[in-house]
């Protein structure tokens, strides 16, 4: 019988790179066709004029323009408007 136990759990750790996740462009700031505003995991932040999400739930501007964050309903939107 073996005195020491298997060795799976421990060889499963491997250490990855972090997502970088989170807000890339603030309110105020100004934004082009394209660029991503928010990385996210499930809709926290959903998108208002200007923004379309991604099938990974990032938001990106689809015009030019200033970001502006709001809340309506107790939901958090996030649009582009023309600057």
């Amino acid at each position: 019988m073996a005195h020491t136990k298997s060795q799976g759990k421990t060889n499963q750790k491997a250490n990855r790179a972090g997502q970088r996740r989170g807000v890339k462009v603030f309110g105020g700031q100004t934004i082009k066709v394209g660029e991503i505003i928010i990385r996210q995991v499930g809709s926290s932040f959903h998108a208002g004029k200007g923004v379309k999400t991604g099938k990974d739930f990032t938001l990106y501007a689809i015009r030019p323009g200033v970001v502006k964050f709001l809340k309506k309903l107790g939901k958090r939107f996030v649009s582009v408007v023309r600057a």
